[in-house]
């Protein structure tokens, strides 16, 4: 019979989701898995460990050749490219939950794998809780693999139903979200999408094999996301959400993108409420799956760190066998967005740009079109996260290139020109 591999944990990092893996493994003892020491900043804090398991100094657990998994929880992104690929270096496995190191350093992580045969697993870096990347890495062929969306932070995910559902301005929410300890004293890295974005860098390279750095994706946050933008959602039985979303197009690229989105009552996502996550993915012969959890917080992160320390027992890595094993699928910018885009009335708005007008609102508190726009025009231009600007995608947004030519047909013998 089998034995499984005895782990002995170096831990860098003690504050919630350190103490709750700290916690969650002293109620799993069958793990035969054991926190040797935990590296910490500062030393002689009262904490609810034993003293001697801690010590400031990374080099008492990267050097010491009885740990054989680092489990890196800490915040700052430098130091923790440090500990990461020190610690492969060294021959250990490790496991990490820092996502935005991850996602900014992702090419250089990949090499070293390679090179060391040692397994890097982060799970708790994506969803929290919710086990996303193992089944996109095991379960879902990316020839079959159609779509995959996601609300993947849940600060942002609060804010918007604390709008919805309460009737707050942005700004009200967000002060909400702050004082329960949803959202940090600075939430740019949340509201403004770059945290969404980071993880959705990571889980588009296990779904389709596409490496790309978090800025190379077009990201939008909720931030001037206004109350009559929710009227209008709600006037039209819609929420809006902050939505990663990557699809495989008729050509065989992918799109990809991390923008608000109104989503229809009967969609998975809006579901969705709160602080939680939830992730759709959409394949060939499985139709829909709905993955949904909690996003963030110590035993829900922890659990996701203790399910790759597990995983670790029987010596289990990533293939990452979308990039290796096939053909990796590229991104596209061929394609067009149907959007809502709300302006304060003195600001210009580029409707030149614009395939197709669907509805425009002129005497409201804030002018609003619905229309259908090249994806590029995003992409070469700011001027839709500008001037206190709202850029939405209807639902469904994507439209591909063949449907707009059709579409445009129409409007014109619509007005009478053929």
């Amino acid at each position: 019979m089998e034995t499984h591999k005895k782990l002995t944990i170096g831990l860098f990092g003690f504050g919630v989701v350190g103490e709750g893996l700290y916690r969650v493994l002293q109620q799993t003892p069958s793990l035969n898995a054991t926190i040797k020491r935990v590296c910490v900043k500062h030393a002689g804090r009262d904490r609810n460990a034993p003293p001697e398991l801690f010590t400031t100094d990374k080099d008492v657990l990267l050097n010491d050749p009885e740990i054989n998994v680092i489990v890196e929880v800490i915040n700052e992104t430098g130091p923790a490219y440090e500990i990461v690929t020190t610690a492969l270096k060294n021959g250990k496995d490790v496991v990490s939950a820092s996502k935005k190191m991850l996602a900014e350093n992702f090419p250089a992580l990949l090499a070293l794998q390679e090179e060391t045969g040692k397994s890097l697993l982060y799970e708790a870096s994506a969803c929290a809780s919710i086990p996303v990347i193992r089944n996109l890495e095991e379960y879902y062929d990316n020839d079959l693999l159609h779509s995959i969306r996601g609300i993947v932070n849940g600060s942002t995910n609060f804010i918007l139903t604390r709008m919805f559902e309460d009737n707050l301005d942005f700004k009200s929410a967000l002060l909400l979200a702050q004082q329960l300890g949803f959202a940090e004293s600075d939430p740019a890295l949340d509201v403004e999408g770059w945290d969404a974005v980071n993880k959705w860098s990571l889980l588009i390279a296990h779904a389709y094999g596409i490496i790309k750095a978090p800025g190379e994706i077009i990201r939008n946050g909720i931030q001037h996301i206004k109350l009559s933008d929710a009227t209008v959602a709600q006037e039209k039985n819609q929420s809006i959400k902050l939505v990663a979303q990557a699809q495989k197009l008729q050509n065989g690229k992918v799109a990809a993108f991390v923008l608000p989105q109104f989503v229809k009552q009967d969609d998975h996502l809006a579901f969705v409420r709160n602080e939680y996550n939830g992730v759709v993915i959409e394949s060939g012969f499985a139709d829909k799956q709905f993955f949904y959890g909690k996003g963030a917080g110590s035993f829900p992160t922890a659990s996701a760190v203790l399910s790759d320390i597990a995983a670790l027992r029987y010596q289990y890595r990533y293939e990452y066998k979308k990039k290796y094993h096939h053909k990796p699928l590229e991104l596209t910018d061929d394609f067009y967005l149907r959007v809502y885009v709300s302006m304060d009335n003195a600001i210009p708005l580029p409707k030149e740009q614009f395939e197709t007008l669907e509805e425009w609102h002129s005497d409201a508190e804030r002018k609003y079109l619905i229309g259908i726009l090249p994806f590029l025009a995003l992409k070469n231009g700011n001027w839709w996260k500008e001037n206190n600007t709202s850029l939405i995608l209807m639902p469904d947004p994507i439209v591909e290139s063949m449907e707009v030519a059709k579409l445009k047909k129409i409007s014109l013998e619509l007005a009478g020109i053929s």
